[in-house]
């Protein structure tokens, strides 16, 4: 898979992961991914919608021009309200966005909560020294943010500043700046993370390498 950042942006957040880690004494993991689902009913609702809409313009503009119908204007007819749905079912693989007009917020924030927990288990961020690790994840077709800090931070960071560094990072994810948003995620953590004291020879217990992932 093509990385997604570009080397100069992955040297920068590293290189600003190891300045986190050293204010904070956490361990600061930082992951993106395509997508966390494939969302099946999609493209079945795009279809479902598109040809909703052409039939029933189809229907008003037989009110308005009085055809009489015939074997051949119902079967036209047919044609184009199924052709308009299955022209909704290709916008949604061509176009993220116009995919995202059929996914409910709740839906996508379980999806990339779920995929987040997955890597958080998956990549062992659980095994550190006082459980201070913490993985900030972008799900960037959902343009939804995850944010799982160890038990071992449970007493440094509320939920509530969590939601408030997601809050300040939907701006630069609208305009699809992974990078920045990152960087604003930490200037953050630095900001609400009260140092604990580091472990007798913990180190550096995760690698600072921004994970990125194809996802489902």
């Amino acid at each position: 898979m093509k990385p997604f950042l570009s080397q100069e942006d992955r040297d920068h957040l590293e290189n600003r992961v190891a300045e986190a880690e050293k204010l904070t004494n956490s361990q600061i993991v930082l992951a993106t991914v395509r997508r966390s689902d494939s969302y099946a009913e999609i493209p079945w609702k795009a279809f479902t919608m598109c040809a909703a809409l052409a039939g029933l313009l189809v229907f008003i503009l037989n009110l308005i021009i009085s055809i009489w119908l015939n074997d051949i204007i119902v079967l036209i007819s047919i044609m184009a309200t199924l052709a308009t749905g299955a022209l909704g079912v290709l916008l949604t693989i061509v176009f993220p966005w116009f995919a995202r007009l059929f996914l409910t917020g709740n839906r996508a924030e379980a999806e990339v909560r779920q995929y987040a927990e997955s890597v958080f288990l998956s990549r062992e961020l659980f095994s550190t020294s006082h459980r201070t690790g913490i993985l900030l994840l972008i799900s960037r077709f959902e343009r939804k943010v995850v944010i799982l800090p160890d038990k071992g931070l449970s007493d440094n960071v509320s939920g509530q500043d969590l939601d408030k560094v997601i809050a300040l990072m939907k701006e630069p994810l609208s305009r699809n700046d992974i990078r920045g948003a990152m960087d604003l995620a930490l200037d953050e953590f630095i900001r609400i993370i009260r140092p604990l004291s580091p472990p007798k020879g913990a180190g550096d217990e995760l690698s600072n390498r921004i994970i990125e992932e194809k996802g489902i």
